[in-house]
């Protein structure tokens, strides 16, 4: 009872973190501190999931191995969680050699109970996510396999067909299994909502797992079969178990000592994997189920979800540097409801950084201790009887620090701070009614009563305000001479107002902004620069030779569905056979005397039997769809590219 486990996903390194890894994990970070402060002891885990199709793409395109490329992006991750002060007990990575080790033993204990067979799997997948799509998700498919699929729900990205022999884990036979576990515990997942489509999607009907590949390389090797590699959902998940000690001889009492976790966070975008796959994974394991998922939504910027592939993307580096770690976690915190998704601006971000913290706390602050130095008081002292006002505020105190007990035990984290807000700004009025500015010449005794009070306030404020605030809260705390210290049950302490305060001099805790400091296109990355590994200097791209060619000629390839073969007058750079694969998505006549764009020094390769000398430069919408580059108005053949 007197410990603590909770766990982010584990982030896709493809990537450096972004405002949406940071929201998750801040929002763990807070949660997992607001257990210290009631005397609990913590295991709060996070890190990265490192194997599958999308990192080996991803590191072909770099030039570099899968696990260099990997390696490339964990600095990144460790920097930026110093940065906005994560207070995490470990960081894993799947290609850790324990956690290598542990899911190749659990895939065999799974093999021999009978859990896992092989088969042969064909149906449409989604690489970005790294999943396949259900019968129901995949009607109205394409009856041509070649052709991109159905958009995946995830993500809104297309599919392709994939089929090859695969390992099975029999998900159908927990169907019925899980259903009573959602029935039984109402509050595995929070918030509620999040259960009835979790239901929906398992009583729609469940089918069994394809838990390894054989045409992915990068992954770990399945158990007693070379050709295969785990598939990463099965290799992921397994971190929350491997982490702590799972099937590792050494480390049986420390798993017994933190599994079931109590609470895992996750954006609401990987639900179905941590609410059916997982639950199965441990049922089958004979393992207890972790108490709850805390299933949070989107960070929104504009009408848009925040998204890598979208490229609008917040950069927290930018906003570490520009606002300090404090204010974004506050506003992380306070502002975003876990319950929907939420809006992020800049705009919005400094006005509660100037009237939250800069007006509300570090003005109360800076007026009772300014107060009391023109007075020449230091040393602050409980009276021997509180006046009705005090009381009232000492009152208030109790009933705030209940309310916040009462919405973080459901993890409700924007609720539970609200509540700590109400306070803030009834302290303010409190001060501000008592006049202690008048009080200070003609009724000391009164005087130090009220300084006393907001002492007591600021101390509790500053306490609860520490999750969100470490840092900030610790010099607000400091400047009242509170000694913050995680010893026993911090908040049932803060119910006793008998404390001696000494006073002392910090720096500004907040300063307000005007005016908005940075635009948000400035800690917007773009996406071309998410994947720092693909940046290339100039000297590289004016090796590309691009110029504007006439198509003179077009004519279908033989024996094959994508290419066309064309005659592309391309002016001093000669005529040029060149061939493209756009034959689903234009007829020959629609390109003749079109003019396009050509790369003309690329080394001649043999397609079909015939040299191509040169390619064809087209954009993809995403979905597969090709559209050829042309000018906006006819240029000489030969034209350079600049």
């Amino acid at each position: 009872m007197n410990t603590f486990y909770i766990t982010t996903p584990i982030y896709y390194v493809t990537a450096k973190p972004h405002l949406g890894t940071l929201y998750t994990t801040v929002l763990a970070d807070v949660l997992n501190r607001w257990e210290k402060l009631q005397g609990k002891e913590t295991f709060f885990l996070t890190g990265t999931d490192e194997h599958g199709q999308k990192i080996a793409a991803a590191a072909q395109k770099a030039g570099k191995t899968p696990k260099e490329f990997t390696d490339s992006f964990i600095s990144a991750y460790k920097e930026t969680w110093k940065q906005f002060e994560i207070d995490y007990s470990h960081f894993i990575r799947t290609t850790d050699e324990y956690h290598v080790k542990a899911v190749q033993q659990w895939l065999q204990q799974l093999i021999d109970k009978g859990d896992v067979y092989k088969s042969s799997y064909n149906g449409w997948y989604c690489t970005p996510c790294e999943t396949f799509l259900s019968d129901k998700e995949a009607q109205g498919a394409p009856t041509d396999t070649n052709q991109s699929g159905p958009a995946c729900p995830s993500c809104n990205r297309s599919t392709h067909y994939i089929e090859e022999e695969c390992y099975f884990f029999k998900l159908s036979a927990y169907q019925n299994k899980l259903l009573d576990f959602y029935k039984n515990n109402p509050e595995f997942i929070l918030p509620k909502e999040r259960m009835n489509e979790v239901i929906s999607f398992v009583e729609s009907g469940l089918k069994d797992l394809c838990i390894s590949r054989t045409t992915v390389k990068w992954g770990i090797p399945f158990p007693g079969d070379a050709k295969h590699v785990t598939y990463v959902w099965a290799d992921a998940l397994n971190n929350y178990i491997t982490a702590i000690g799972y099937l590792q001889e050494d480390k049986k009492d420390q798993f017994a000592k933190w599994w079931p976790a109590n609470v895992q966070v996750m954006g609401k975008d990987i639900v179905r994997f941590h609410a059916v796959y997982w639950p199965a994974f441990l049922m089958a394991s004979d393992l207890s189920m972790p108490k709850h998922l805390l299933v949070h939504g989107w960070i929104k910027v504009g009408d848009q979800k925040m998204s890598k592939s979208l490229g609008n993307v917040m950069d927290p580096e930018f906003l570490y540097k520009e606002y300090g770690p404090d204010a974004v976690r506050y506003f992380l915190t306070t502002q975003m409801a876990v319950t929907q998704d939420s809006p992020f601006s800049i705009e919005d971000l400094e006005q509660r950084i100037t009237s939250d913290l800069a007006n509300e706390i570090g003005n109360l602050l800076n007026r009772m201790t300014m107060l009391a130095q023109l007075n020449n008081v230091k040393t602050i002292v409980p009276p021997a009887k509180w006046s009705h006002a005090a009381l009232e505020l000492q009152q208030a105190n109790k009933t705030m620090l209940a309310d916040v007990a009462m919405y973080l035990q459901e993890y409700s984290l924007h609720m539970a701070y609200a509540e700590v807000k109400r306070f803030v700004a009834r302290t303010n009025a409190y001060f501000h009614a008592q006049e202690p500015w008048k009080l200070a010449k003609s009724d000391n005794e009164a005087f130090m009563q009220v300084l006393a009070a907001t002492c007591h306030a600021l101390r509790t404020i500053g306490t609860i305000y520490w999750p969100v605030m470490p840092s900030k809260m610790e010099t607000l705390l400091d400047a009242i001479d509170s000694q913050f210290e995680l010893n026993g049950d911090v908040i049932k302490g803060l119910e006793n107002w008998d404390k001696t305060f000494e006073l002392k001099q910090v720096p500004v805790l907040f300063t307000k902004i005007e005016s908005t400091k940075v635009s948000e296109e400035k800690i917007i990355e773009k996406k071309e620069e998410v994947v720092s590994s693909d940046t290339i200097d100039i000297k590289d791209f004016i090796k590309v030779q691009l110029v504007v060619g006439t198509i003179e000629s077009v004519e279908p390839v033989e024996g094959s569905d994508k290419l066309l073969k064309m005659l592309v007058n391309c002016g001093d750079k000669g005529i040029r056979q060149i061939f493209a694969g756009i034959k689903k998505f234009y007829q020959p006549e629609d390109l003749v005397n079109k003019q396009g764009v050509f790369v003309v020094n690329l080394k001649p390769r043999k397609m079909m039997g015939m040299e191509s000398q040169g390619m064809m430069l087209c954009a993809d919408d995403g979905n597969g769809n090709l559209s050829y580059i042309t000018p906006h108005k006819p240029m000489v053949n030969g034209s350079i590219l600049k």
